[in-house]
C-alpha cells in the first residue's frame, strides 16, 4: 500500500504563488507516476500535472507556463509550484500515485481571490 500526505494549500490573491507538496510512503518501488489533480465544486476531477519517476512531465493546457511539477525521488515527494494564480485555479488539489499500487491523497484546498 501507498499513503500520500499533501500540504501547502491556502488562500492567495490572484497573481500570487503557492507550492504544494505530496509525500508518499509505503510500498514505493519501480517505475511510477505522481501527479496533481484538482476538483472545483460541481466539476469533475481533472489532471493538472504529472511526472514520471524518470522525470517526464505532462501539464494541462490551462496551467502550462504557470505551474511547474517536480519530484525528489530520494524523499518520495512531488511538488507543484503554482505561479500567476487565477481565481479559476480555485479547487481542491489531490495528489495521486500510480505504480504497482494506486493511491490518492485526501486533498488540499487552494483558494484564489480576485
Amino acid at each position: 500500500q501507498v499513503q500520500l500526505v499533501e500540504s501547502g494549500g491556502g488562500l492567495v490573491q490572484a497573481g500570487g504563488s503557492l507550492r504544494l507538496s505530496c509525500a508518499a510512503s509505503g510500498s514505493i518501488f519501480g517505475a511510477n507516476v505522481m501527479g496533481w489533480y484538482r476538483q472545483a465544486p460541481g466539476k469533475q476531477r481533472d489532471l493538472v500535472a504529472s511526472i514520471t519517476s524518470g522525470g517526464r512531465t505532462n501539464y494541462a493546457d490551462d496551467v502550462k507556463g504557470r505551474f511547474t511539477i517536480s519530484r525528489d525521488n530520494a524523499k518520495n515527494t512531488v511538488y507543484l509550484q503554482m505561479n500567476s494564480l487565477k481565481p479559476e485555479d480555485t479547487a481542491d488539489y489531490y495528489c495521486k500515485y500510480s505504480g504497482y499500487y494506486t493511491a490518492w491523497g485526501r486533498g488540499t484546498q487552494v483558494t484564489v481571490s480576485s
